[in-house]
């Protein structure tokens, strides 16, 4: 009687939150991610102990801390894999703001630990590094305001988010750190050129940051002396780049055997930015390759998945956060064979480093959540209809 007078109850969804969030879920992406950790564990078992030893520490303290960022890192990307987009966004926006306060701190009450740049925040027990948890916030925000500014009567968005990449490129330059800096303009650049940007405004773009590069080249000496030793014909072996050189060269295609390698003993970023010379060197070329499918993998597949996205914040924050992902493995692994200059920026989920491997385990769990499936439809159903 009651449907009736009132019509049928609306039909509620209970599905259990875990069952939904595993049926909704990437897993292949989530198998990558667990991969690389895994190869990054082991990596850091060769790589680790010298430097360990060096500072009086455990022989396998830097693994013990890597495996506990790491782990704080994987629950940090499952958490935040299970929450909803919206929710994402507002967490995004206010960890976002936390970030740029605590960039803003750093010339007052950060460190540099004697590395010439000021970009960490001692702990006493841990360090931590703004710009790292910066990075996924920015995209989202950045997203946000581009998705809002295609609405009728929307926002200038376009131009705030512009404005935004600049006014934090030009803190991270005078940190300095020009590879954050560079990932931040270039993930913007993506999420712009999605966005429908024209071409010629990101040629202009490319165009100031070259005269950008020139103005820091002749301005910084810190800037200057990492470009030099990168156009230089010969490297320096007693460098760091040197000896990365050298540990591929010898490593050849299956690495000269597992404990085997020397790298590790002279390089002091061994298991951080030059990690991968340890995997080149122990583990030759095959082990490189799978590193680079497993990130090869990751962004394509994330890609595919954002294709089929009707929501355009959805859309362009996925796709900012795969290409900085991807990025910012590339520049690491290019670094290491002289394709590109010295940027200290670490191996997503692979390197050591606190703030890294949890900031990272945040970003890709905000991807993970944006390549969800949800019962919205697809593009392509939108496309059908406009053309039918």
């Amino acid at each position: 009687m009651t449907e009736m007078v009132y019509g049928a109850l609306p039909r509620r969804d209970v599905e259990p939150i875990l069952p939904k969030w595993w049926r909704t879920l990437d897993k292949w992406t989530v198998s990558c991610i667990l991969i690389l950790f895994g190869i990054g564990l082991l990596l850091g078992l060769a790589a680790s102990p010298p430097l360990a030893e060096k500072n009086g520490f455990a022989h396998f303290h830097y693994v013990t801390r890597q495996a506990i960022f790491g782990g704080a890192a994987l629950v940090a990307m499952i958490i935040t894999s299970m929450l909803d987009p919206k929710l994402v966004r507002r967490l995004a926006v206010l960890g976002f703001l936390a970030s740029f306060v605590a960039l803003l701190l750093l010339p007052f009450l950060g460190t540099d630990f004697g590395k010439g740049a000021v970009r960490w925040y001692s702990l006493g027990f841990a360090s931590v590094q703004p710009s790292e948890f910066l990075k996924p916030g920015f995209v989202v925000v950045a997203a946000w305001l581009m998705a809002a500014s295609t609405e009728i009567n929307g926002p200038p968005g376009k131009l705030w988010s512009f404005m935004l990449t600049v006014t934090i490129a030009m803190i991270l330059v005078m940190q300095p750190d020009f590879g954050q800096a560079c990932l931040i303009l270039f993930a913007w650049g993506v999420m712009y050129f999605i966005a429908g940007a024209p071409m010629m405004l990101l040629v202009g773009m490319a165009g100031l940051v070259t005269v950008g590069g020139m103005v820091a080249y002749n301005s910084s000496e810190h800037f200057a002396r990492r470009i030099d030793g990168f156009l230089s014909a010969d490297v320096d072996p007693t460098t760091q780049l040197g000896y990365a050189t050298n540990a591929i060269r010898e490593g050849g295609f299956f690495g000269v055997g597992v404990g085997e390698g020397q790298v590790k003993w002279s390089l002091p970023d061994a298991h951080t930015d030059f990690i991968i010379a340890v995997a080149a060197e122990e583990y030759g070329l095959a082990l490189v390759l799978i590193v680079i499918a497993l990130y090869a993998f990751i962004v394509g597949r994330s890609f595919l998945r954002l294709m089929r996205e009707r929501d355009p914040f959805i859309r362009l924050a996925g796709t900012g956060l795969a290409a900085m992902f991807g990025v910012q493995a590339m520049i690491n692994m290019g670094v290491a064979v002289r394709l590109l200059p010295a940027k200290g920026m670490t191996l997503p989920f692979v390197s050591y480093g606190g703030s890294s491997l949890i900031a990272g385990g945040i970003a890709v769990g905000m991807l993970l959540a944006f390549t969800r499936s949800r019962p919205q439809g697809e593009i392509s159903d939108i496309l059908r209809g406009h053309y039918r």
